[in-house]
């Protein structure tokens, strides 16, 4: 990895402002998802209409892909438990994502994560920044307002499921795309990077663990 292909890093008190305004989407999905709940008291649903919805609750709710099969069954760094925790206290508890935790509080990112509403992140795993040679890395953390503007462009507004992963078009927060191609248990976001394990929750957030970190053109 070239530092000097590293974008120049938006104001902080931009991408606080980002963040703050990311709950909008996810707040009409639980709007959407309220009136169904609402409807269905009103009339039973029929078998065909109730089959639905459980067929799509569950393919919406489970983590998905090869490098799931890491995550702890129990604990803090389960998927439950995770889900229990904002985005940045999800992953320190997570031992595949440590340089990424030391990344984000090198940065001084881990409050700003934990506040946003409704994100979706791209989380590189510690293999993926073991692609990049450990000089520039090392360069890199040390690098306050490069390191922000690479972590930033790991995040994107709405909580998205994988089917908006298909042949999804985004803006990150660092305000280059991100593009994610992709079905079924397989997706890959800017055609270089592979999901390893995609649709974990958290309480703040939607995160698809990935092998290659992220850089955005510059």
């Amino acid at each position: 990895m070239n530092a000097a292909k590293l974008a120049a890093l938006p104001a902080a008190a931009l991408l606080a402002l980002g963040l703050a305004g990311c709950g909008d989407m996810g707040g009409e999905a639980d709007s959407g998802a309220g009136g169904a709940e609402e409807t269905g008291g009103a009339g039973a649903a029929s078998p065909t209409e109730e089959g639905a919805e459980e067929t799509g609750a569950a393919m919406g709710d489970e983590p998905f892909g090869p490098a799931c099969a890491d995550v702890p069954e129990d604990g803090a760094g389960s998927f439950d438990g995770m889900a229990e925790d904002p985005v940045a206290t999800a992953a320190s508890n997570n031992p595949e994502l440590s340089t990424l935790v030391e990344a984000v509080t090198e940065a001084d990112l881990v409050d700003t994560l934990n506040d946003a509403e409704d994100v979706t992140v791209f989380a590189p795993a510690n293999s993926a920044f073991e692609k990049i040679p450990e000089e520039d890395l090392n360069a890199l953390l040390d690098d306050k307002e490069q390191l922000t503007d690479v972590l930033t462009y790991h995040v994107v507004e709405g909580r998205q499921a994988p089917d908006a992963l298909q042949d999804g078009e985004f803006t990150s927060l660092q305000g280059g795309p991100v593009t994610a191609t992709g079905s079924g248990e397989e997706y890959t976001v800017n055609d270089e990077a592979a999901v390893a394990c995609g649709n974990v929750q958290t309480s703040n957030a939607t995160v698809y663990i990935i092998d290659t970190v992220l850089m955005p053109e510059g």
